[in-house]
């Protein structure tokens, strides 16, 4: 059976995303009806479209890593938990005893919801059940059980559901991406938070006055607050912060300077194009996935699940999470008792706030609010894990980086839904997993019983939700 499965990983990990997700989308589309050529070509569309994401990613990956760390260096600060991003989470997660066993495992929790009618997500991102293998790994590296870690990691896979359902109508509203639903533990887990932080802010005079959006802007500076405008100034200003005092002259500041404002104006310009090709790949798709539930299924409603890259290119998703970069890099430093050093998972920070733009209408403001308390928490949430992070990365053979003596991510080692898994196993054992599976199970009770209220409360406008 290892074989096999090592047979499977091995696979997905040699073919990548960006070949393995077309064939998938293709055998899906076929499967629900489409045409071979129209399935054949939405497929490649697809591939293609994810091709240009990863590229444009990779370019606001390696811009802001660079920022970043010109940062950290001006500060001078040192802590003894390093920021190793998540494709290092990630190997540590596959790497593990779970790694091994959490793609079937998804897929049957996937495959069991969906029939029994308690999901409407055919999660198709694959890769991003990393995710689910990590809160695995973590909880083997806990209680030295195998059994153990297979139960979280199936808990997880049926808690990215859960949150794909509970927050795709406002999704599919605010980003216009019909059809979608976004099952990704890197992105969901700020809902809760961002639904709390708006409530607050609505009942403080003045604050819940302040309306900070990338339309109101653009209506008031005109082409000065186009998104690549504004992409090239908060670029600027991070190039600033980063590279004032660079070695080498004033050209070679300017050029830093410029280079990194150049580059997030692409982020901003490319990523909205590129999540425009996806769509025109994936509405061949969505409109075949209609048509079969509505034959087989009286109608029931199924959405595509895919990775939150789609989200991040939306101009309120870039800005806050820009602006929220300075303002990690400060919390790390005037945070009591935090002992983690941001580095290579800064990029991540778009992926983390991107699903509270829905719940908060687009406004900057209320978004950096809710991002400025997620990281908060996030450090001592990160501070609290390392040992155990670096316990489960040790174990999967991960070589841990010079001088680092605890090791941590954004994603996943700053988010709440990891801790509660680790706390209530380590408290409770077997009975803990138990637990969160119940709330897992009342969660998608209390949604399917009024979904109305819940989408409503998830950012979906009134005219767009279910019907209760």
């Amino acid at each position: 059976m290892d074989a096999i499965l090592a047979g499977i990983k091995s696979l997905f990990d040699t073919l990548g995303a960006t070949v393995m997700l077309p064939i998938i989308i293709f055998i899906i589309a076929v499967v629900l009806g489409a045409k071979p050529g129209r399935a054949f070509r939405a497929a490649v569309t697809i591939g293609v479209a994810f091709v240009g994401i990863n590229l444009v990613i990779g370019l606001l990956w390696n811009t802001l890593t660079e920022v970043a760390q010109a940062i950290v260096t001006n500060t001078g600060i040192r802590r003894d938990v390093v920021d190793v991003g998540w494709p290092s989470a990630a190997a540590i997660a596959f790497g593990s005893s779970v790694g091994l066993w959490v793609i079937p495992i998804a897929l049957i929790v996937n495959i069991v919801l969906l029939v029994t009618r308690l999901t409407r997500t055919l999660n198709v991102d694959v890769w991003n059940f990393w995710h689910f293998a990590f809160i695995g790994s973590l909880i083997v590296a806990l209680t030295g059980n195998l059994g153990y870690g297979l139960i979280g990691a199936a808990v997880a896979a049926a808690l990215a559901l859960f949150f794909a359902d509970w927050t795709a109508k406002a999704v599919q509203s605010f980003y216009k991406l019909p059809g979608i639903s976004i099952p990704h533990l890197t992105s969901a887990p700020i809902v809760p938070i961002a639904i709390v932080v708006n409530w607050i802010i609505e009942r403080i005079p003045g604050l819940k006055d302040i309306d900070i959006n990338t339309d109101t802007i653009q209506k008031r500076f005109g082409v000065f607050g186009e998104p690549v405008v504004l992409g090239l100034v908060i670029g600027l200003v991070l190039g600033l912060i980063g590279f004032y005092n660079l070695t080498g002259g004033f050209f070679v500041v300017l050029g830093k300077v410029l280079g990194t404002g150049i580059s997030l104006a692409a982020v901003m310009l490319l990523l909205p194009r590129m999540v425009s090709i996806l769509m025109e790949g994936l509405i061949p798709v969505a409109e075949a996935a209609r048509e079969f539930m509505q034959k087989r299924a009286a109608g029931q409603e199924i959405n595509i699940g895919l990775d939150s890259a789609i989200l991040i290119g939306h101009p309120a998703a870039i800005s806050s999470s820009l602006l929220l970069v300075p303002i990690a890099i400060l919390l790390s430093v005037i945070l009591p008792g935090n002992r983690v050093i941001l580095f290579a998972d800064l990029a991540v920070i778009p992926f983390v706030v991107a699903m509270t733009a829905p719940v908060l209408r687009g406004n900057v403001f209320r978004m950096v609010v809710a991002g400025i308390i997620t990281l908060s928490l996030g450090f001592y949430i990160a501070t609290a894990m390392a040992p155990l992070f670096t316990q489960a990365a040790v174990a999967s053979g991960f070589a841990l980086p010079e001088g680092a003596v605890q090791i941590t991510s954004i994603a996943d080692g700053f988010l709440w839904t990891p801790y509660v898994f680790v706390q209530l196993t380590g408290l409770l054992g077997v009975i803990g997993l138990v637990v969160i599976l119940a709330l897992v199970g009342a969660g998608i009770f209390l949604f399917n019983r009024n979904q109305r209220a819940w989408e409503i409360a998830a950012g979906a406008p009134a005219e767009a939700v279910s019907a209760d």
